[in-house]
């Protein structure tokens, strides 16, 4: 199956097209665009896991080594469209628009956080893994009913391929021809579980076959070949040709979340290795080697970024504490007695009065 669904690139490790066709799509004007948004989504993951460890946000998933696929796959949509993200994606979300400030509102307990900026369709994240993808193929669906051409992404990791939920949503979405496209992203391990050892299959992309529908697979840290298949997968979709699934191989060099330890699971040193293939390194040899890079220029995008950063943090940390009870007030219409009796137990553990 692997000769079936072959890795597919457009730019080497060294930065050098191999595809010509690509030769004059690929401007300078673009090139920079996507090296900005990488260091941008770059600066603010490392931020937020020193806030982690400071105890001002709570537990994070960081992304580093899937900026490509994130920013890659989010440059391609139209501000009409849907993005449905996962835990690990809000590198996408911030490039599609959502408010910085926000997200960190999100991992700090808010319901703010949960609200996209500038009327963006931008769902809340999907920490129960894979419940996005019915989701994203619903407004996919109403979309086309309606007689739009708007379109849904939806992001997922490996693990979720294992979920009922995958199963369904690519089901509904080969059945309907909803206008969406399920972006996977396969960094080889759900939390701490390879790849090997939760499926028998030798790629995620051939399992689009059951249902009928498209399935590639792509260099996940080679930024042209994510941001043009995943345009032309959106544009198949807008013309109502059906569905696609991407697999974007990756890799993330860091740990599941702030709470896991990934040296229980596997060799970090293979992380260590994997960063000569580290998407931004790879984008910036291209524009070196076109002349479109310099160092100051690299220096001054990261001095914005951090300042970015800085000041959705200060806004962040201006909203008052979020109350650990308000978990509680949503779960049902009417409140059961077992959520109330939940609910009035922590906030006498909080007063004190436990």
């Amino acid at each position: 199956m692997k000769d079936q669904f072959p890795i597919i690139q457009i730019m080497d490790n060294q930065g050098n097209i191999l595809d010509e066709k690509y030769e004059k799509r690929i401007t300078e004007e673009l090139a920079q665009s996507m090296y900005k948004h990488l260091l941008r989504i770059r600066t603010f993951d490392k931020k937020c896991i020193s806030l982690q460890r400071q105890g001002r946000i709570g537990t994070y998933a960081p992304y580093e080594g899937q900026e490509a696929s994130q920013v890659g796959s989010a440059l391609a949509l139209q501000e009409v469209d849907w993005l449905f993200p996962s835990y690990r994606d809000h590198g996408a979300t911030m490039t599609f628009g959502h408010s910085l400030r926000n997200i960190l509102l999100f991992w700090n307990g808010r319901n703010e956080g949960c609200v996209p900026a500038n009327g963006r369709k931008i769902f809340p994240p999907g920490i129960p893994i894979a419940t996005q993808l019915p989701h994203a193929v619903g407004a996919a669906y109403a979309e086309k009913r309606k007689g739009t051409k708007n379109a849904s992404i939806v992001y997922f990791g490996d693990g979720a391929t294992s979920e009922g939920d995958f199963h369904e949503g690519l089901n509904f979405a080969s059945v309907l021809k909803a206008p969406v496209v399920f972006f996977n992203q396969n960094n080889h391990f759900a939390i701490s579980v390879p790849l090997s050892k939760q499926m028998n299959t030798q790629t995620i992309a051939q399992k689009a076959l059951a249902y009928d529908l498209r399935g590639i697979r792509i260099d996940g840290n080679d930024i042209f070949a994510v941001y043009f298949h995943t345009l032309a997968s959106l544009e198949q979709a807008r013309k109502g040709e059906g569905p696609t699934l991407i697999e974007a191989v990756t890799w993330r060099y860091g740990a599941h979340t702030t709470a896991d330890d990934p040296t229980k699971y596997r060799d970090q040193s293979e992380s260590d290795k994997r960063r000569e293939n580290d998407p931004v390194l790879r984008l910036e040899r291209l524009m070196k080697n076109k002349g479109w890079y310099t160092e100051e220029w690299k220096e001054s995008l990261m001095l914005e970024a951090s300042k970015e950063v800085d000041k959705a943090i200060e806004e962040m940390e201006s909203f008052p504490a979020a109350n650990p009870a308000d978990m509680f007030d949503y779960v049902f219409e009417k409140p059961t007695w077992g959520i109330e009796q939940q609910k009035k137990d922590l906030l006498q553990l909080i007063r004190g009065e436990a």
